[in-house]
């Protein structure tokens, strides 16, 4: 018994997108940060260049490409750090953090169903194809 060569065709770009998704998990810091900024601009976080070279060398010192915060005055300041693109730290108050939040949230369930789309528009490709192929 032999499968129908459409079905081999959906099933490898299922693959595809699995191996895509997976490496976007493993995606490097300065893409990440280039994919987040936007979001975080958006929310509310506000820029601060690293201008001098103390800055830049404070900059260096933390830990990239991802949201963190620290408390003070008991309230908690959230910063992201890009030391490959703008040179730059993020910063925000909860309020900016939950936008964030919200915003990112949003991006990956568009990005969920841009995939999705792109998997029904394969089987649709080989469902009209027929078995001649």
């Amino acid at each position: 018994m032999h499968a129908k060569p459409g079905w081999w065709g959906t099933v490898s770009l299922l693959v595809a997108i699995l191996l895509g998704a997976c490496s976007l998990l493993r995606e490097p810091p300065a893409e990440r940060a280039l994919d987040l900024e936007p979001l975080l601009s958006a929310a509310g976080f506000h820029v601060v260049p690293a201008d001098t070279p103390e800055k830049r060398a404070q900059l260096q010192s933390l830990t990239p490409a991802k949201v963190l915060y620290h408390v003070t005055g008991g309230q908690p300041r959230y910063w992201f750090a890009d030391p490959y693109n703008c040179q730059c730290l993020y910063v925000g108050d909860e309020k900016a953090y939950q936008e964030y939040q919200k915003l990112r949230l949003q991006k990956q369930l568009a990005d969920e169903q841009r995939e999705a789309a792109m998997v029904n528009e394969a089987a649709a490709a080989d469902m009209m194809m027929g078995p001649w192929w």
